[in-house]
């Protein structure tokens, strides 16, 4: 994998970073929170089906390995355009 391309958890789909939302699990306190911090990291594509895949699928969770809030899910569900919410 070349430098600074990520792989989205949901699809599979390589990428710069920057085409991704980040998802940190914080070390040491194990919180999991929106795009800042150091620790253990997951990519997702920004698209309503990548989200709805990793929410029922629990990916986020498996692949930081920690719980994940469902009000980070409902701030990744209002940062989609409007167009794509409506799959939801």
């Amino acid at each position: 994998m070349k430098p600074n391309y990520r792989r989205c958890i949901s699809c599979r789909k390589v990428a710069p970073k920057e085409a991704f939302w980040r998802i940190v699990k914080l070390y040491p306190s194990d919180q999991v929170q929106l795009d800042t911090g150091m620790g253990r990291s997951a990519y997702l594509c920004p698209e309503a089906s990548c989200l709805k895949t990793a929410q029922k699928k629990n990916r986020l969770g498996r692949s930081l390995k920690a719980a994940v809030p469902s009000e980070l899910y409902s701030n990744l569900w209002q940062r989609l355009p409007l167009s794509a919410q409506s799959e939801q």
